[in-house]
């Protein structure tokens, strides 16, 4: 399984490194929110935490679906705005404040879309009409918020009637979490990525794509042809980088915070970009011999280490999981009764919703290579 970025005709100039404080921020709100995923930043995470006013704690729980689960692309709006339209070819923004300016150049329906596009959609790699426009998609897109929780629910809610409120009550928390935590974090990391960038864009000139992307992550690789790039993610998924409506070229942008994921941004008329952790912390041993034992029989099935996948980024339902993978609910119900057995997974209740999610603690004792592997 891998995502794969189509370079077949690609000038190499059009391959750039580029750092980002909105996509970093993204990822501090997600170790804000999921600390298990990243064992290397619990004390980071627990102090700013702590610091956290009660109102910025509250609003950011309101829109925890934009980073919990995993990055929404909002995070990345330089990738949505096409060169016709006089998007910024794949170059980041220097602040933080230039990257909003691009968000609110981003149209509602692409918006819009993209806000919902993992907790309230299936059509990620498909594209298709805006919930906006759509009432069936409209329509599933609250279907499935309603499993998420009330909080999605009234969220989705009022991204659809309200977009345009919705998009200044975003900025607002944005440049609210700047000022309580976020400028004096940038501060501190970004000469790290820029010089990482740097580097990496020697590489590719000296080197050549191949050096350059090993460097990047061993999840990445290239054709001998040189026309592919191939990311090696527990997903399917394909993009080009060469796609004259959109404009071509690919950007990679380093992160501080983002170990073990590597995402790849490859949703339909989006410039395509690989986010790339820059380094690793040191995890704990693994468990128990017999309990090590048991878990690593559970995961050999590979259904069920596609289905840990999803559970480690967000709680779903079985209902949920069998249509993502074309499975009955029977079958998901008894991978799952293994996963748990296991004690890798664990289930809570929300209204008629039965939830199960991945317990990425355990998780990270069976080591550091499956851990990434299911992150990633």
């Amino acid at each position: 399984m891998s995502v794969t970025i189509d370079i077949a005709g690609l000038p190499a100039e059009r391959i750039v490194f580029e750092i980002s404080p909105l996509a970093e921020l993204c990822v501090a709100l997600h170790a804000l929110a999921e600390p298990g995923h990243h064992p290397g930043l619990h004390g980071w995470a627990t102090a700013t935490a702590a610091g956290l006013k009660p109102d910025l704690a509250d609003r950011l729980c309101e829109a925890d679906c934009l980073w919990r689960s995993t990055f929404s692309d909002l995070f990345m709006p330089f990738a949505g705005l096409p060169a016709a339209a006089g998007g910024p070819g794949g170059r980041t923004g220097a602040t933080l404040a230039e990257e909003l300016d691009l968000l609110d150049r981003l149209d509602d329906e692409r918006f819009v879309s993209a806000a919902l596009e993992f907790t309230c959609s299936t059509t990620y790699d498909t594209g298709g009409a805006s919930p906006l426009g759509d009432p069936a998609r409209r329509e599933r897109a609250l279907e499935l918020a309603a499993g998420r929780g009330p909080g999605q629910l009234d969220f989705t809610r009022r991204l659809l009637t309200d977009p345009t409120g919705v998009r200044v009550w975003l900025r607002r928390l944005v440049e609210d979490c700047d000022q309580a935590f976020f400028a004096d974090t940038w501060r501190r990391v970004a000469p790290q990525l820029a010089a990482d960038a740097r580097h990496k864009t020697e590489l590719l000139r000296r080197k050549g794509l191949a050096e350059a992307l090993h460097a990047v992550s061993p999840a990445l690789a290239v054709d001998e042809e040189g026309t592919r790039i191939s990311a090696d993610k527990l997903a399917d998924g394909r993009t080009t980088a060469v796609d004259p409506a959109v404009g071509a070229g690919l950007t990679l942008v380093p992160s501080s915070f983002g170990w073990p994921h590597l995402l790849v941004l490859h949703a339909p008329g989006w410039r395509p970009v690989i986010h790339y952790p820059v380094g690793s912390p040191a995890l704990p041993g693994p468990a128990p011999v017999q309990l090590l034992k048991l878990r690593m029989e559970a995961l050999a099935h590979p259904m069920r280490m596609q289905l840990c996948r999803n559970l480690a980024r967000a709680p779903y339902t079985t209902s949920e999981l069998a249509d993502i993978y074309g499975i009955t609910a029977p079958e998901v119900s008894r991978h799952l009764s293994v996963l748990k057995k296991a004690g890798l997974t664990s289930t809570r209740r929300r209204g008629r919703y039965v939830l199960h999610q991945l317990d990425v603690s355990a998780v990270a004792r069976l080591g550091s290579d499956f851990l990434e592997t299911v992150l990633r």
